[in-house]
This record gives structure tokens, sequence and C-alpha cells, in this order.
């Protein structure tokens, strides 16, 4: 799917008059015309970011396998959980402003390069550290969705921006599912977790043969003054104080994820607890009975380009809020939790989509950089929400956890609501 570009029209403008007397003004010139959106190969940028975003995600159905395969204890393959989330954060913080200045068919090829290395490593690791070491390796380098999303938002120009990022986004949606249903069927078919890491070292290779031909040469304003890497990582806290719109699309997306990992945190041991009493297949049943929602989350982008980010982020904070009350008041009706678990998922993919959407239309020579900034806010809530979740649930239970989710939701309301003009397009 490659959006076509709009041709950039000249206007005509008329000659101008000669001066009738010294002294007389020359009329202003007009202003050169903006740039012309270039064209989108939204297909090979949606599945570059599905394949890559998996690399995270894929390893989580394969804990259990792990841990026996290389005689270690369950936690300790759990760390390879929190591992991936590291250094995927780590890869976004000293990674992704490259973005703005650096050559881009060079950076997405050393790291995809890289990538395939690292998940061949983890195929073959002898030990939990030697996997812990190339987890932490794979999941940094593989940061590649939050250098896909400003390119493309970039190359498509203000009037289809929403539309792309949706896009996108539904790709990273999709892959972040659909990868742990995917490795574990690898992984039983083979009867072995190492081949899970084969697959994804093959997929991340073969984008070398694609991506970078579909991005191009550099994503920064041609000409312009290239910042320095140290000046641009020291630079980042500034881009908060300057841009009040990334201040508070920041702060909804941490309330957000927040939210979303409260509920998806607690969701697995309260499907597993009486009276509902179901396995981890079912727990597993739950993340494809969202895929239908995350699928309607791409009409995110069309309709913030059509209404704004503000009308569709509050409309996607109050779906994840009609969704945790689903959950809330049914919390051993199978349907309420899955319709609930859906509206979570559909108001959080659709809230990114307008935050994104927001934030990456500041200007083309800070694109990568404010969505570093943006990113990192989000995992940050991510975080915060998963460790909420774990203590509110040991010990108030279900109903104390979705309320606890539906607080961060809250705040995320009044958080859109306090300066709602920074969220318009």
């Amino acid at each position: 799917m490659t959006l076509p570009s709009s041709r950039a029209r000249t206007p005509v403008r008329a000659a101008a008059p000669a001066a009738s007397a010294v002294g007389a003004t020359a009329p202003a010139p007009a202003p050169a015309p903006a740039p012309a959106p270039a064209p989108v190969n939204v297909l090979a940028l949606a599945v570059a970011g599905a394949v890559t975003v998996a690399n995270i995600y894929f390893p989580q159905p394969l804990l259990a396998a792990v841990a026996r395969g290389l005689d270690v204890s369950d936690r300790t393959a759990g760390l390879l959980a929190t591992t991936a989330q590291a250094g995927y954060a780590l890869g976004i913080l000293l990674l992704v402003p490259l973005a703005d200045t650096a050559r881009l068919r060079r950076l997405t090829g050393t790291l995809l390069a890289l990538t395939s290395g690292a998940l061949l490593v983890a195929a073959a690791a002898p030990n939990a550290l030697t996997l812990l070491l190339a987890t932490l390796a794979l999941s940094t380098t593989t940061v590649l969705p939050q250098i896909l999303t400003p390119v493309a938002a970039v190359l498509a120009g203000a009037e289809r921006r929403g539309r792309v990022v949706g896009l996108i986004g539904l790709g990273l949606t999709l892959g972040s599912t659909l990868s742990r249903t995917v490795s574990g069927a690898v992984s039983d078919a083979s009867g072995s977790w190492r081949t899970a890491y084969l697959v994804a070292a093959v997929a991340t290779a073969g984008l070398l043969c694609v991506l970078p031909r579909a991005l191009p040469e550099r994503l920064g304003v041609p000409g312009a003054c290239r910042v320095p890497y140290g000046r641009m990582l020291a630079g980042l806290p500034r881009l908060l104080g300057v841009h009040r719109a990334l201040r508070v699309s920041a702060l909804v997306g941490a309330c957000v994820f927040a939210a979303y990992s409260v509920f998806w945190a607690a969701l697995v041991f309260h499907l597993a607890a009486p009276p509902l009493g179901y396995g981890p297949g079912a727990a597993g049943l739950f993340g494809l009975l969202t895929v239908p929602a995350a699928l309607a989350s791409a009409y995110a982008g069309p309709l913030t380009d059509r209404f704004g980010t503000g009308r569709v982020g509050r409309w996607a904070l109050g779906c994840v809020g009609l969704g945790l009350a689903a959950a809330g008041l049914a919390p051993y009706a199978p349907v309420a939790l899955a319709a609930g678990a859906g509206l979570v998922v559909l108001g959080t993919s659709a809230c990114q989509v307008a935050n994104q959407a927001r934030v990456l239309g500041l200007g083309r020579e800070v694109a990568a950089r404010v969505n570093t900034v943006f990113m990192l806010a989000t995992f940050g809530g991510g975080a915060l929400g998963s460790l909420t979740a774990a203590w509110l649930y040991g010990a108030y239970g279900w109903r104390a956890t979705v309320l606890g989710a539906a607080s961060f939701t809250a705040l995320g309301v009044l958080a859109a609501s306090w300066r709602r003009s920074a969220f318009r397009a």
C-alpha cells in the first residue's frame, strides 16, 4: 500500500509593478509553497514494524520452556520479559534520536543486522546469562518501530498524518499481539523454544531486502545544521519545556498505558483464580479476542485527520473507561471480561495514535526526538502500571485493581482537559 503524493501547485503570481518613485517599497515576495508529501510505502513500514516489535513480545509464552530447557527457576526465566522491556526503553533513549540526523538507510540496515545476530545468539544460548545478555542486546536494537513511525508521519504530511500513524500503529499492535501466539505454536510444533528465536532471526534479516529501499536517505530538513549526538540527548528534557503539546500528550500517554498495564498484568491471575480457574491457553485466547478491537483502532487515524487529536483522544479515554467498567461490574462473566479487554485495547491504541499524530506534527527536524520523549513517558507509565497491578491485586483483589486502572484513566482525562487547546490538530 503506497499512499500517492499530491502534486505541489505553484501559484501564478502577477509581475510586480515597477517602482514609480525613488524610495518606493517593492512588494514582499510570496512565500514558497510547502513541499508536497512524499510517497509512503505504508504496507512495508507496517510489516517491518510488526516484525521488529514482535521480537520484544514473542518470548513471553516460552518462559516456562526456557526454564526447563536451561534448568533454571521460573523467576530467573521471567527476567527475560523484564530485560526485554528495559532494553527497548534503553534503545528508544539512545538510538531513536539518531533518526533526526543520521542516514536512515544505513541506520536501519545496521539495526536489523545487529538484531538478527543477537537473535541467533539467543537461539544458541548455552545458559541463562547468555540468553539474558542476548535479550538485552536484541531488544535495544529492535527499536525500528519508533523510528518508522516519525518517518512515515513526516513523509505523509499534515493532511494524512493521522491515517499513516494509525496504520503503522495497527502493525505494531498486531505484531505484539500475534507474536505470542505464533511463537507458542512454533515452539510446540518443533519441540524447542530455540526454533522460535531462529524464525524471528530469519524474519528480521529478511527485512534487510525491503525496508532500506522504502525509506528516504534522511529525515531532517535538507541542509539543516546537524546537532551533535551528545547535545541531542541532553536536549530531550528541553523539548518538554518548549512544546506544551508534548507535555500534555506525554502525560496522557503515560496515564493510558498505565491503565492498560494494570488491567492486563492482573487479568491473567484473575482468570486463573477461582471461580474462573482458566489455564494459560484461555488467557492467550483473550489476547486473540482483542484482535478485532486492534483492527478497529486503525480508524483512529482517519478520524484524527478529520476531527483533530482532541476529540479522538477524549473518545479513546472514554472507551478505556467503558472497558474497565464492564470488567469491574461483571468480574466473573467471561463475555464481559472479553468485551472489556477489547474496549481497553481499542481505546489505548486509538489514544496512542491521536497522541503520536499530535507530537509528530511539531516539526520534521525534531520528529524522532519528540517521539523518543513521548514513548519514554508511555513506557514509564506502563512500568508504573505493572507495579501497581502487582500490589493492588495481591492485597485487595480484582475490583480494586480495576479501580486503580480507572484512576489512571481519570487522571488522563484531567490532563487532556487541562490544556485542551494543546490537543487540537
